[in-house]
């Protein structure tokens, strides 16, 4: 789980933006779904409080009723704004009591796992069942009464009980709605990229400076960046520039962060270890003499001195070089513009027609002329979103497939329309949008605002971010909570809350992402005052924030017990990347202070001792620890954490061993492990029962993994990478039922053949029908791998998706035949020198979709359209790519 920088939120900005909208969302759903789970009848009879129950259940059962009704008015009502903050705070009080329930029914189950629980007959091993009890009941009298109290206020504001009625959410067979640069997804910007590529082709011969300016200015979600890539990507830019830049600008950005970025999109190498003037040397030597183009998306900084700097690094290409910078701030304009060969370009909203085609667009899959009353209630619609895309695409995917002609009109004369706005028109569309949400996906939205504008979410960290906190709802046990939160985003995908997609495919399959900045602007309102990242201005932490993000130039103040005095809430801390400053006492405080937390992230924090009251965190989800290089050993207290969901040790390269109970972390899910052990046979990994997503990587003395790793029966996911001395993977790993993804990488020593006489006998459960259903194998730098051994064929009949086979010099053969492989979609062999020809049998592989080979010198000869010898086999697949260049097949 990589942490990236986060910026400041500021609340004063949020609130300009709109100053009278503020929505909420609200976890109540979750809250009687708790209630009404079996492990609350056992609450009920062993704390004495079925009547206090019963009653906070039936409370919250009445306030959901008015809770949609008392969301809409709210902008038009201080009072009721209040009430429903109030609200939402009892509801996370709630909830963290309620979690300390599960927190003791698990430590339980760990006492009966040891065996040192005979001696204790009461409900709770190792607690004092009396004053557990006690301090228990004590807590759900006091939440009735508060929920009571809130409940009783209703009545003041003639709220009106409200069914769910346009909020359920049909996941429908959609394409995502998203930014990819494909012209026809973007409507009436013709003129406008035929203007600028006009400019960016002009070279004047008099121009006093070797690079000149031309900035799109404009309203957030006019779609500058959209247009940016339009001109990116035509075919007349590529040749005009003999080198493309593109990188997204922070908002204070400096000499090395810029030099860095850009030096990275060259290269595709991060060099931000180089000091600067060796940073300077390789970026004058990437541009020296080349006409380059070079796009900053999303321009903020303001500070005129900066872009002197930067102006003065980028001189060294050849003449007729250009910036093309995208930026809201009409301020930014005018700095660029005093400073010669800077050329503005206002950005003005689509043409009503053009709006209306996309809003039709996205609103209808096909046949919308059947519909004529909906085209004209469009019309109206489309008025209210002032010319800029986004706001029609995100009323649209609220429209998607809808022929409703009552719903149209609802969403043609919702009031949010009326709302009071500034500059940004453009949030009661946006509002709109999650209004339509149901209130699972809200807090899903609301939970994005922690992380700052601009942020590349990756869809595995997300989920997991999402599931600490509890936000996944699971009605079907056969269904992972893995699996719901990816449902969770593709639902919001197709509802444009992310754009700019990019999937990952090599290997496990991650979806790339980012939130439009307005969309980040609403999740900061529905979440409001929850997150807040703390610089060195900050004085007080306000008791309402649930999410912490610590500079570390605040994190090195020593006068901080007024700052940490009201963190008791706080569910999630991040720490940023240690500068050696950072106080540890400081560390030791917060955690000390934050008895709730779901979710700590020390990554890269130069740690050599863990905080000694790490074991204290019994609410904890989510640990990462990663690329602390120093740390040594954890301390055996962490095996306490009955909750914890995902543990990321990545990178801790000194880490001698794991502590022996780690076995009793019963709820792990995720799990990513670098170690100096030579063996995990004592590490008690095998017995993580509820493990689905294993890391092995960067263990420089690791060769043998563990035996009996068939008893991780729910694992989907094993990643092995840099071990270069492992010899072999455990004989039993061919019957890991549930495995589906399997990442083989560079690992020198590692030879895929299994050992069958080391297989144990006398397995725990019958072996006979019992194999993987492989749908994912990723293989790179195996350099012992002369083919695929007949055991990973075996686990891959009939399931295996996609099949990556990258940098094994020795590989000579694919299976003779690819009859059982009937699923196979994806078929990529990179750098494998030795590998002739593909299978006879390939042309029967009709699910095929893409083909992609690259440096197989003999291969690539036989596969070249029309002569090559095995063409034949691969001229039905779709996309065919040849060491670089897309080959199109005949039949396509």
């Amino acid at each position: 789980m990589e942490k990236k920088n986060h910026q400041i939120i500021s609340h004063d900005s949020v609130s300009s933006i709109s100053g009278a909208m503020v929505e909420s969302y609200f976890p109540i759903e979750k809250l009687l779904e708790k209630l009404g789970g079996f492990a609350y009848k056992e609450l009920l009879l062993f704390c004495g409080v079925k009547n206090d129950l019963q009653k906070l259940e039936e409370t919250l059962t009445i306030v959901k009723s008015v809770v949609l009704d008392a969301e809409e008015k709210q902008a038009h009502n201080h009072r009721l704004s209040v009430w429903l903050g109030k609200l939402k705070d009892a509801c996370y009080d709630a909830e963290d009591v309620l979690d300390e329930f599960e927190v003791e029914v698990l430590r339980r189950q760990v006492m009966k796992q040891r065996s040192i629980g005979r001696k204790f007959h009461n409900f709770f091993g190792s607690s004092n069942p009396i004053a557990f009890r006690f301090r228990m009941g004590h807590q759900i009298k006091k939440m009735r009464e508060r929920f009571d109290e809130i409940a009783n206020l209703r009545g003041e504001f003639n709220l009106i009980e409200r069914l769910d009625d346009h909020r359920q959410v049909v996941h429908k067979e959609r394409e995502p709605t998203h930014s990819f640069v494909l012209s026809s997804d973007i409507i009436g910007r013709d003129k406008d990229r035929e203007k600028i590529i006009e400019a960016l082709m002009q070279t004047s011969s008099g121009e006093s400076e070797t690079v000149s300016v031309l900035l799109i200015v404009g309203l957030g979600g006019l779609g500058k960046t959209a247009l940016a890539k339009l001109v990116y990507n035509d075919q007349r830019v590529e040749e005009h520039f003999e080198l493309k830049i593109w990188i997204c600008v922070p908002e204070h950005f400096g000499d090395r962060q810029i030099m860095t970025k850009i030096i990275k999109s060259i290269t595709g190498q991060n060099q931000g270890d180089l000091d600067t003037d060796q940073l300077q040397r390789t970026l004058r030597d990437r541009l020296n003499g080349k006409r380059y183009l070079l796009v900053m998306d999303d321009v903020w900084n303001e500070d005129p001195e900066a872009w002197r700097e930067l102006k003065s690094l980028l001189l060294g290409g050849a003449n007729g070089s250009k910036i093309l910078a995208t930026t809201r701030s009409r301020k930014v304009a005018s700095i660029m513009g005093r400073r010669g060969g800077t050329t503005g370009y206002n950005l003005q909203g689509l043409p009503f027609e053009d709006c209306l085609s996309l809003l039709m667009k996205c609103a209808f899959k096909e046949e919308r002329d059947k519909h004529p009353n909906l085209i004209k209630i469009g019309e109206e619609i489309v008025k209210k979103c002032g010319g800029i895309p986004l706001a029609v695409r995100s009323l649209g995917s609220v429209l998607y497939d809808s022929t409703d002609e009552h719903f149209w009109e609802y969403v043609r004369d919702n009031e949010i329309w009326q709302l009071e706005q500034k500059e940004s028109g453009i949030l009661p569309a946006l509002r709109l949008s999650y209004d339509q949400l149901p209130s699972h996906l809200k807090q899903c939205v609301a939970y994005c605002s922690f992380f700052p504008k601009d942020y590349q979410f990756d869809s595995y960290y997300l989920v997991q971010f999402w599931m600490a906190h509890g936000l996944l709802q699971s009605h079907n046990k056969k269904e992972d909570l893995e699996d719901i939160g990816m449902r969770y985003l593709k639902e919001l995908v197709s509802r444009s809350f992310f754009q700019d997609l990019n999937f990952e495919t090599f290997g496990r399959e991650v979806l790339f992402f980012k939130m439009h900045d307005l969309m980040h602007d609403l999740a900061l309102l529905v979440a409001k005052d929850e997150s807040l990242v703390v610089n060195s201005d900050c004085q007080s932490i306000p008791k309402r924030v649930r999410h912490l993000s610590f500079a570390a130039a605040n994190a090195s103040r020593n006068d901080f017990s007024s700052l940490l005095s009201d963190i008791g809430r706080v569910r999630t801390i991040l720490f940023s990347t240690d500068d050696g400053k950072t106080s540890k006492s400081f560390v030791e405080s917060c955690i000390s202070k934050s008895q709730f937390l779901r979710v700590l992230n020390l990554s890269e924090f130069a740690l050599e001792v863990c905080p000694r009251k790490m074991g204290n965190l019994k609410h904890m989800r989510c640990l990462d620890l990663s690329r602390n290089y120093k740390i040594k050993k954890l301390p055996k207290s962490i095996c306490e954490l009955q909750s914890l969901q995902a543990l990321i040790l990545e990178g801790c390269l000194e880490l001698e061993e794991l502590p022996k109970d780690i076995r009793y972390l019963v709820s792990l899910r995720v799990f990513a492990l670098t170690i100096k052990q030579k063996s995990l046979q004592e590490s008690g990994i095998r017995s993580l029962g509820s493990l689905r997503c294993l890391t092995i990587c960067d263990c420089r003395d690791l060769e043998h993994l563990f035996e009996e790793i068939d008893q991780l029966s729910v694992l989907r996911t094993l990643s092995i990478a840099r071990c270069p001395r492992l010899i072999s993977l455990p004989p039993a790993i061919k019957y890991l039922s549930s495995l589906e993804t399997l990442i083989l990488w560079m690992c020198k020593s590692l030879d895929l053949n299994l050992n069958v006489e080391m297989e144990s006998e006398g397995s725990h459960h019958d072996r006979k029908n019992t194999r993987p259903h492989l749908r994912r194998v990723f293989i790179r730098g195996i350099t012992q791998l002369l083919e695929l051994p007949q055991w990973l064929l075996q686990c891959c009949t009939d399931s295996l998706q996609s099949l990556v086979i990258v940098d094994c010099p020795n590989f000579m053969a694919l299976p003779r035949s690819l009859k059982g492989l009937e699923a196979l979609e994806t078929l990529a062999i990179k750098e494998c020198p030795k590998l002739p020809s593909l299978p006879e049998d390939t042309h029967h592989v009709t699910t095929l979709k893409s083909l992609l080979i690259e440096g197989c010198p003999a291969l690539s000869e036989r596969c070249k359209p029309p002569t090559g010898e095995d063409w034949p086999k691969i001229a039905h697949i779709p996309q065919v790519h040849l060491d670089g260049e897309m080959i199109k097949s005949s039949d396509n």
